[in-house]
């Protein structure tokens, strides 16, 4: 009985063995580890026959199985470490690095189109006398509307309409304007500012709008400031910005914040006034929205308007870029395509 049972465990052993030998991975010598050594196993099997044995032939069947069982856990423990470091030898190599090779540089990112043209802009009007101001995104009625001479009910207000906050007590700024509002509140005249920011309005997104966008507006009040003043200023920087050669035309037009009021064309630089696709054939762009500070402006703030004159002017710096660069939609300026950026990086 105690023979039939060594040579049986014998004979397991050199099977064990033998497949250990044959195993390609840790998992093989896992899945032998499980058929031999596991709870439904076949040394496991040999060892809970040994209480069926006769009493006394019970201690030397333990001992064998004992025995056999150290020795195949000894075997099984060699040949998982031996396949394991080779599986690390082999990872390694096929993930081994160069530490020689040069690393790969972070890109450098580039000033954002809209950026640059702000900067050029100011750059023109700083040259011409004007500081710059700035103001709050978040508004006041007053200052976004009342106060620019578009009370309520003025039809100027539903296309100016935007998101109000806090009730109707607040709203997200439809221009610029408000910040000259703002600095002639704080201060008499003499004013000349340019407040460059960004603005909101209730538009459908599509090729040339979007529901937020930027502007740069101009302010210059003072005595004796006449129309002429306004023609000069405004011919001056599109000479400044887009060439000498460049001719202008303005267009009477209506904003209830100025009075007269007009819009300034510019000569379409893609066909030089011969007529193209961009210009609609008529070889002229549109370019900005100007006129002389309504007198009931000039008194909301406290100014005197019999003695106080001034004008003002509004252009989107995006309508600016799109000119300059030759962008064909707005959108571009805001998807965050590096492609499309880097383009500008070395203007």
């Amino acid at each position: 009985m105690i023979e039939a049972l060594r040579e049986r465990l014998e004979e397991l052993r050199r099977e064990v063995e033998r497949q250990l030998n044959a195993a390609a991975g840790p998992a093989d010598v896992e899945e032998i580890r499980v058929r031999t050594l596991g709870k439904k196993g076949a040394l496991t099997a040999e060892a809970k026959a040994i209480g069926r044995l006769e009493p006394g032939a019970r201690p030397k069947a333990g001992e064998l199985v004992n025995e056999v069982k150290s020795a195949l856990e000894r075997a099984i423990a060699a040949r998982e470490e031996e396949l394991a470091g080779g599986e690390l030898t082999r990872r390694l190599a096929e993930e081994a690095l160069d530490v020689t090779l040069p690393g790969r540089r972070r890109g450098q990112g580039t000033r954002h189109p809209l950026s640059i043209v702000t900067d050029e802009l100011l750059d023109v009007f700083r040259r011409m006398g004007f500081s710059v101001a700035t103001g709050p995104e978040v508004e006041t009625p007053w200052h976004n509307f009342e106060a620019l001479n578009i009370p309520p009910g003025h039809p100027a207000r539903e296309e100016m309409d935007t998101i109000y906050v806090a009730g109707m007590e607040r709203l997200l700024r439809t221009h610029t304007s408000p910040v000259q509002i703002r600095v002639m509140e704080s201060q008499g005249p003499p004013v000349r500012v340019v407040c460059p920011g960004r603005v909101f309005r209730s538009d459908t997104p599509d090729a040339s709008h979007s529901p937020f966008f930027h502007q740069i507006e101009g302010l210059w009040v003072d005595e004796g400031i006449s129309l002429g003043h306004l023609k000069w200023a405004l011919i001056e920087f599109v000479h400044q910005y887009y060439g000498p050669d460049v001719d202008t035309r303005f267009r009477p037009s209506y904003f209830p914040f100025t009075e007269p009021s007009g819009e300034l064309d510019m000569e379409c630089l893609l066909c030089h006034g011969e007529g193209c696709r961009a210009c609609k054939g008529s070889g002229w762009l549109e370019l900005l929205g100007c006129g002389m500070v309504h007198p009931a402006v000039l008194e909301a703030v406290g100014y005197d308007s019999e003695r106080y004159t001034g004008f003002a002017w509004g252009m989107g710096v995006e309508r600016i870029a799109m000119l300059r660069y030759g962008v064909p939609d707005i959108r571009l300026f805001y998807e965050n395509d590096t492609n499309f950026l880097h383009q500008f990086a070395a203007r």
